[in-house]
């Protein structure tokens, strides 16, 4: 059973889960159908399965969740996991209070009610910046709304009676149908290909961003919701590259062959003043140049879009410590590359949603 599958994380899990033949059956609940969610072939596949059923539904409205959530005349639900939740750039609080913590509550509750012997519930790594890396007990300062939101989720589940719960806290997640996590940053390297401009970066080259790969959070929903250790356990899901802000630039800039450069902290101080003009500005000039683009290249319904919300160009270091997570599994994906972040796009490339001319 599984909700927001037709998002980034639900897709690749779907994926994972009947390619390896895990699961006899396989719910998958969304708003969005899976025709409108810009599948690739590989995935358009494996939900075409027999074993997977797909279920529309707004898990916000408690009826429509509990709905979603009843197995019917069929087995009861071994495992749930929740990848749902609000993540669009730039909406209100309230959008992101319903989109999150509400979701996930309903969810969580109805797990409850019918006793499912486990729910993984996708949170946030961006729970404390810090150049250190952090462990699952440590401090709590979330720096996003999508954070704050997540760690209210994490305290209603840990004081929700009968619930069997393991909470995944994973890095900057990054791979095949991304579109909202790292590929903004490489759309913004066809941009500036396409300008053929620098690419110029708030603060510094050792800002921490670690990453993980889409399989590797897969990997861990289906391990952990199976393992009676991690019952009632959180973990941090992150690769081995202590990945930084400087390594992703020369990726992207290796990706479409242009330069990069850093403002520095003294010039980006001064932008924290007022990030959210700072993020407008640059915000209008990557979707003016994506839409002069998507014009010139002929992508008419691309859903890719290269904006990134203010909160995201502060000078906040996601550092995690994966220690916890070894001993029961190590990264099938040890680091991003340019050929695993190639990938992304020439996916999309493939469909006709970003242009292949920039990657030849």
């Amino acid at each position: 059973m599984s909700n927001g599958r037709c998002g980034f994380i639900g897709r690749n899990l779907v994926e994972y889960l009947i390619s390896n033949d895990l699961v006899s059956g396989l719910r998958v609940v969304d708003k969005t159908p899976p025709q409108l969610a810009f599948l690739n072939p590989a995935h358009t596949k494996v939900f075409n399965d027999p074993r997977v059923e797909y279920k529309s539904a707004n898990l916000i409205n408690p009826a429509s969740c509990a709905s979603a959530l009843d197995p019917g005349d069929g087995e009861p639900w071994g495992l749930v996991v929740n990848c749902a939740g609000e993540t669009r750039v730039g909406q209100t609080e309230a959008v992101y209070a319903e989109g999150i913590f509400t979701l996930s509550v309903n969810v969580a509750k109805n797990c409850a009610k019918m006793k499912v012997p486990r729910l993984v519930e996708i949170s946030s790594g961006q729970m404390y910046s810090t150049d250190k890396p952090h462990k699952e007990d440590g401090p709590v300062d979330p720096w996003t709304v999508e954070g704050r939101m997540k760690n209210k989720v994490e305290q209603e589940l840990k004081n929700m009676d009968g619930l069997n719960y393991t909470i995944i806290r994973p890095a900057i997640v990054y791979g095949v149908g991304d579109r909202r996590s790292l590929t903004p940053r490489l759309l913004y390297g066809g941009i500036y290909k396409h300008l053929n401009e620098t690419m110029k970066l708030l603060w510094t080259a050792d800002l921490k961003m670690n990453t993980v790969h889409v399989s590797d959070v897969c990997r861990a929903a289906w391990t952990l919701g199976t393992s009676a250790q991690a019952n009632r356990q959180t973990y941090n899901v992150v690769d081995d590259a202590n990945t930084t802000q400087g390594l992703l630039a020369e990726l992207v800039s290796d990706i479409f062959n242009i330069n990069h450069d850093y403002y520095g902290t003294a010039i980006s101080t001064l932008a924290k003043n007022d990030i959210a003009s700072v993020a407008e500005e640059a915000n209008d000039k990557h979707l003016t140049a994506w839409a002069d683009m998507c014009r010139k290249y002929s992508l008419e319904h691309t859903p890719l879009e290269p904006s990134a919300g203010a909160e995201l160009l502060l000078n906040k270091q996601l550092c995690l410590d994966g220690s916890k997570l070894r001993p029961i599994l190590a990264p099938g994906v040890p680091a991003p590359t340019s050929d695993n972040l190639r990938q992304v796009l020439e996916d999309y490339a493939s469909m006709n949603l970003f242009p292949k001319e920039l990657l030849l």
